[in-house]
């Protein structure tokens, strides 16, 4: 394991960044929690009342030789409105901003390259506005938050479609390979 990074990505819920990293070949965690704002471990609570300028996030522990770091990207575009700066669906507001936070030089010329080839491929009728920025201190969330996906799948599954990502998601990539 001395060959493993860190990827943090924000897209609204965490809830629904875990699953789509989960158990790939080569990412060792995906935890969900904090970062972006200046409260130090800051609660949900605290996150939701938009006092802390943390954003929920999910930050990723990988091995780039199994999995590259270009291929979590592909994901997270696939998993996010990158045309919404102020929220994901029907979550609203900072602390649910899609962001992607780099940890080195590398990952944010690669997500740099990244957003402006989904930007040039039109697939999207509107500009791709997510932020890259540099990656401050995470926060783990509460341990109810962890892995969300397997405690209550049912509880989940309603929130994708409830809250109409899992219809985005269908609707604008419904013919990709990946």
């Amino acid at each position: 394991m001395e060959n493993v990074q860190l990827a943090t990505f924000a897209g609204g819920c965490f809830w629904c960044m875990v699953k789509p990293f989960d158990e790939q070949p080569g990412i060792e965690s995906v935890i969900s929690g904090y970062t972006g704002g200046t409260t130090e471990n800051p609660t949900y609570e605290e996150v939701c009342s938009g006092m802390t300028g943390h954003t929920e996030a999910v930050q990723i522990t990988f091995d780039p030789s199994v999995f590259p770091y270009e291929k979590l990207l592909q994901i997270y575009w696939m998993q996010i409105d990158p045309t919404d700066a102020t929220g994901q669906f029907y979550d609203r507001g900072e602390s649910y901003r899609p962001v992607i936070f780099y940890h080195n030089e590398q990952q944010k010329q690669l997500a740099e390259k990244s957003k402006k080839e989904l930007d040039e491929s039109k697939r999207f009728n509107a500009p791709i506005v997510v932020p890259i920025e540099k990656a401050k201190p995470f926060y783990p969330a509460e341990q109810y938050h962890q892995h969300f996906y397997r405690k209550n799948p049912e509880r989940y599954g309603a929130y994708q479609t409830g809250s109409g990502r899992a219809n985005f998601i269908q609707t604008h990539w419904r013919d990709s390979n990946e």
